[in-house]
């Protein structure tokens, strides 16, 4: 199935390029990670390093200076063991006792990376403290804006999460639509791109964002990551889990074909929606706006390194 997706995924059409401060901060959050106690044994420091979150962070950020650089990677970090979190001892699939863990974390959130109380922070866990640190280093940045826009973004990525948690308990497999809408939350693709503007310096007014053409790009955007995840991903979820969370399980659910057949329509969605990603982009970019641009060059950064560090990526084999 593996050797299928990478002989018809079509490859981007944007240069691929990796921050040249990829390694140093890789282990640097690596000792992050270690620190704030988000990996508990050897076992779980050798996979999250596997993962390689940094790998993916210097091709989203390419040019970002290593601080900026190091934020993302330590999100993406936090994603990755929060994730194997809630698949190790069934959190995801039990929405009961996902709901007060969604729920303290979203207190955290509230906080917008300001001081915590103590009281909280006692409660709240390894990944409830790592979760108030990524928030108060977005907000020394300087953009309350945009700190606004992440912690939004990151509510939504919880929320989504208990979404996902009730398909399990009732071993529910979602609509093709709702997975589409869904997924660019689970995914945590929309928080993942705000960091990423940030370290682009891509600062485009509320009224420029709202305009239909950049939403649309931005939803585009995020559909190519997860889609592109689900592609590369499920010759392994199919070996492990019955789990329904994948764009080829849905299609084959909803439209019975055979997971052949479903994997590849989910190569094929990919593909014309790249089509139409650079047909859309080509539009936004003629208003000559430079923080349209750099808005576009991190999701084109984004689309491109995903499909990179995903043919390499260990997290899929």
């Amino acid at each position: 199935m593996r050797a299928f997706v990478t002989a018809t995924l079509i490859g981007p059409p944007f240069s691929p390029q990796v921050n040249p401060h990829a390694a140093a901060i890789g282990e640097q959050s690596t000792r992050w990670a270690e620190e704030f106690g988000l990996v508990a044994s050897a076992a779980e420091a050798n996979r999250l390093n596997r993962a390689n979150a940094a790998d993916l962070a210097a091709r989203a950020c390419p040019d970002a200076d290593p601080d900026r650089l190091a934020l993302l990677t330590d999100l993406v970090t936090w994603l990755f063991t929060f994730d194997d979190r809630c698949d190790d001892d069934g959190l995801g699939a039990d929405p009961a006792r996902l709901s007060p863990a969604v729920a303290q974390l979203l207190d955290v959130l509230d906080l917008m990376g300001g001081a915590a109380p103590a009281e909280l922070l006692s409660t709240v866990g390894p990944t409830g403290v790592a979760l108030h640190d990524l928030c108060g280093r977005a907000r020394q940045l300087g953009h309350p804006r945009l700190l606004t826009r992440f912690a939004r973004q990151l509510r939504n990525y919880l929320l989504a999460l208990l979404w996902e948690a009730a398909n399990r308990e009732r071993r529910r497999v979602p609509a093709v639509s709702e997975y589409v809408q869904m997924r660019r939350h689970t995914g945590a693709v929309y928080p993942s791109f705000t960091l990423t503007d940030i370290a682009h310096g891509a600062l485009p007014t509320d009224e420029r964002l709202a305009h239909p053409d950049l939403s649309t790009l931005d939803a585009l955007a995020a559909d190519l990551v997860c889609w592109c995840n689900d592609a590369f991903s499920y010759d392994k979820e199919r070996r492990i889990t019955a789990d329904g969370h994948n764009l080829t399980t849905a299609i084959a659910y909803e439209t019975g074909q055979d997971e052949k057949a479903a994997l590849a329509e989910t190569v094929g969605r990919f593909n014309a929606g790249l089509e139409a990603y650079v047909e859309l982009e080509a539009t936004v970019l003629a208003g000559d706006d430079p923080d349209v641009a750099r808005f576009a060059a991190a999701r084109r950064c984004w689309i491109r390194g995903t499909y990179d560090w995903s043919m390499g990526a260990s997290r899929y084999h």
